[in-house]
């Protein structure tokens, strides 16, 4: 079972998973945000990414409602990922101290605890609660980021494109990607070759790699 409305954007690094607060779809909320990690090489950040992800969802159906709307947003911001979870509710959580005998109030001393930063965000809807953790990269996945940005930027300076700086970077780097394999696809059809055979070749080549990774 899929869960309801998942939105991926690829380019953006932003994933939106409408869901609805019931613990069947917690269960499947976690897993999709580790799947998610995965396919942007992050996988090293997921145990700590599912942990908060299911505290945040939990959260809902205890304090809004079961069976209440939500939305989890996944994005990769820098060196971080960021999880908000969006609710109807315009009540703000607080931190309280827990007794030992207590079943719940440990919810946001996780958050704080897992979490680099993390803060709420009052809405037109209702309310945002937010987290952030460090991207971790897989060795392996971190060479290859490493080799593609310096290969972008390369191309970049050969087309005389101006050096991008803080947020703007990875929206520049992402337009100079597509430059780039709109290039190679030119060099492929002047040396006789079919571009959309390249093209399912190399995504084969990554999925083969990502699988195996």
């Amino acid at each position: 079972m899929a869960l309801p409305g998942q939105e991926v954007s690829e380019t953006r690094l932003r994933c939106v998973l409408p869901f609805e607060a019931v613990p069947t779809e917690v269960r499947l909320l976690r897993r999709a945000t580790v799947q998610q990690l995965d396919r942007w090489g992050a996988l090293a950040a997921s145990e700590e990414a599912e942990l908060l992800v299911a505290e945040l969802a939990t959260n809902v159906f205890k304090h809004v409602g079961e069976g209440a709307s939500a939305t989890l947003i996944l994005e990769w911001k820098g060196e971080r990922i960021r999880m908000e979870l969006h609710d109807k509710s315009p009540v703000l959580p607080t931190v309280r101290t827990a007794r030992l005998d207590d079943e719940g109030g440990r919810g946001l001393h996780l958050l704080a605890g897992l979490a680099v930063d993390w803060g709420v965000i009052l809405t037109a809807a209702g309310k945002a609660v937010w987290c952030e953790i460090p991207v971790l990269y897989e060795r392996r996945a971190c060479r290859r980021f490493e080799r593609a940005a310096e290969a972008l930027e390369n191309y970049q300076r050969g087309r005389g494109s101006v050096a991008l700086d803080g947020s703007r970077t990875e929206a520049g780097l992402a337009q100079s990607a597509i430059e780039l394999i709109a290039d190679l696809l030119h060099w492929t059809t002047a040396r006789g070759h079919d571009p959309d055979d390249i093209l399912d070749h190399a995504q084969m080549h990554y999925e083969a790699e990502a699988d195996a990774a």
